[in-house]
């Protein structure tokens, strides 16, 4: 797709957000800002295609958020998707909070809070990108998904081990390669889905 000034400027202050509030809020390793650009910000960017094709309008949510990756370029990205960036730390869900309102991100929440034990929603994509292995994403998160939503999981390598471990009623129906510009390592898109009747 292609980015308006606007989106282009709004990736560029979040980018110096996460690195100003690194320092004290721990968000990411990275403290670089041209490694947080080609390893979080272009990593994130090489799947809005897809998730465009697959839910533009809808609702999503972002498991394990952390420092709004993906959920906040998300937010910046597909204006019409409703984006809630969920974490179990305080600080990491107060960070988003705080770029969504400096960003003037509308399509944008922060909750702070266990993804076990929360219940909003449901939704009509749940997201993690680094949360935990597919079988630990599912079970905690199936509770806010809608009955005809997906999961969204971004991983390095195809998870071979993790697809085999998922219960008989969760379904991967795609997996998509992605290229990520200016990183020389394998990323994937796995897309699940829900058989239970």
């Amino acid at each position: 797709m292609d980015s308006t000034a606007a989106q282009l400027e709004a990736l560029a202050q979040f980018v110096e957000l996460l690195q100003r509030w690194n320092t004290t809020y721990n968000l990411t390793a990275l403290r670089n800002a041209d490694l947080m650009l080609v390893s979080h910000l272009s990593d994130c960017l090489a799947a809005i295609s897809t998730l465009q094709r697959k839910c533009s309008n809808g609702s999503l949510l972002d498991v394990g958020s952390g420092g709004g990756l993906p959920g906040l370029v998300f937010a910046i990205m597909l204006p019409r998707l409703q984006v809630t960036c969920l974490d179990a730390v305080g600080k990491k869900a107060a960070f988003v909070r705080q770029a969504a309102a400096s960003l003037q991100l509308t399509n944008l929440e922060a909750v702070h809070a266990r993804v076990e034990s929360w219940h909003g929603g449901p939704f009509d994509v749940v997201a993690s990108r680094a949360f935990s292995s597919l079988p630990e994403f599912v079970s905690l998160s199936r509770h806010l998904l809608k009955p005809t939503g997906v999961w969204m999981a971004m991983k390095a390598k195809i998870p071979h081990a993790e697809i085999e471990r998922l219960l008989h009623d969760v379904a991967v129906f795609h997996v998509e390669p992605l290229e990520v510009p200016g990183l020389n390592a394998k990323r994937c898109l796995v897309w699940l889905r829900s058989n239970a009747k």
